[in-house]
Parts: structure tokens; sequence; C-alpha cells
């Protein structure tokens, strides 16, 4: 069964969401039939990097609000994340596009390691205050995941997985998807937000259950049959 996450590597949401639906995935009888998809979703696509800037005073000016206002914003997410074992610090979190780091994931789960590019880069923006849109960043990122130098390089110096990512946004478009993390599962069932893990365990259930029944069964037999090759028997 396949379960598909968008989410942007800037929302602090998508992270938090992230642990709650893994404490549910983890209490799934059949967990390790599920594969989980990451997709790409960017909340400000038009976003200029810039390191030199507090992300607190950042979010004031984009929100026409006060500093403080924002502090108190930023409180009530930290306290959210502490609640599922994550340290967020805005006052290290630099203001980075998430374009590159969307597209280094997108390399990473052609590799089987999607989930885990997409662990670190979280860490290394909420947590350790590391510039995502960095080549050095995600150089050491993909390499930290088990990804060879040189198809990081050579990726990071390309357009590789440019259209990867816009058609992921396309396509969000197309569901309705209008704001991140949104989950979507067996095609069928979605959950918008950082639900509690208990919903998300129920949604894994529902969903299991119509996968179950949309699968085929192969009833064993002696009956005849024909392989793509000709061969009859």
């Amino acid at each position: 069964m396949k379960i598909h996450i968008w989410s942007d590597l800037r929302c602090p949401f998508c992270y938090i969401g992230k642990r709650k639906f893994e404490k549910a995935l983890s209490q799934f009888g059949d967990k390790d039939q599920v594969e989980v998809i990451w997709r790409s979703f960017e909340l400000d696509p038009d976003l200029k990097t810039q390191p030199g800037v507090n992300a607190v005073d950042h979010i004031a000016a984009v929100k026409g609000m006060s500093r403080e206002a924002a502090d108190r914003m930023h409180e009530h997410v930290i306290t959210a994340a502490k609640g599922v074992g994550l340290n967020f610090d805005f006052e290290k979190v630099v203001v980075a596009n998430s374009f590159n780091a969307h597209r280094l994931i997108h390399l990473a789960t052609t590799k089987g390691l999607g989930n885990e590019a997409e662990e670190l880069l979280f860490k290394a923006h909420f947590s350790e205050g590391r510039n995502i849109d960095s080549t050095e960043v995600l150089r050491e990122v993909g390499i930290a995941i088990g990804l060879e130098v040189s198809e990081v390089e050579d990726m990071l110096l390309s357009d590789a997985f440019d259209e990867a990512v816009r058609k992921d946004e396309q396509e969000a478009v197309t569901i309705g998807v209008t704001g991140v993390p949104f989950f979507v599962f067996n095609d069928r069932y979605a959950v918008s937000g950082a639900q509690s893990p208990d919903l998300f365990l129920q949604a894994l259930q529902q969903s299991w259950q119509s996968f179950e029944q949309d699968r085929i069964v192969e009833l064993a037999g002696n009956g005849g049959a024909c392989s793509v090759e000709g061969n009859c028997s």
C-alpha cells in the first residue's frame, strides 16, 4: 500500500506531522507492506535565500506583525515540536529556498533513501540552523544518507529532477492541496495537517481494508495457461 506525503522542508508542521505519522505507522500491524513516498510542495517558490536574515524577523515582515507576535507564534510551534520529541531553534533557522533540497530528495528516492533525506534536511533546517539551499549542506546530507558524492554534485550542477519537483507541485494543485503536510492513503483517503497519531492509525487501518479488497487474489489450481513468450501448458 502506498502513502504519498506532500510537504515542504520549510514547514514546521510537516516535520511534526512526520513524527506523528511515524508513531502511528509503528503501531500498524502491516507496516512492512506500506511504502511511503515523499512529494514536493513549496510554500514560497519565489523565496530568496537570505542566510543573514533572522527567520523570526522575516516572518514578522512577511506577515506584517510585530516581532513579539512572531515570537509568540513560534513558541506555539516549538511547544508542539517538543511534544513529539523535536527541538526547534527558530533563532538559528536560515531563510532558504527549498527547491534544490526537494531535488535532492528526488535523487535520494531513486535509491530508496527518500525518507532518510527528508529527515536529515528537516533536522538541518529546524534544529541545526543550516542553510538547506547551500551546495555544501546538500552535499553533506547526500553523503550522510549513502549517496555517492559524484551523483549529488552532478545533480546540483544540472537541472536534474527540476521537472519531478514541478510535477509533484502540479499534481498537488490538481487534487486540491492548499496546505501541507498532506497525506494520501492508497489513492483514496486524504489527511490534511499534522493530525494525531490515533487519526493517522485510523486512516492506515481504513486504507488497508480497501487495499486488501482491491487486490486480486490468485487461487491455486491445475488449469492450463499461456505465457507471454507463447508457451502454453
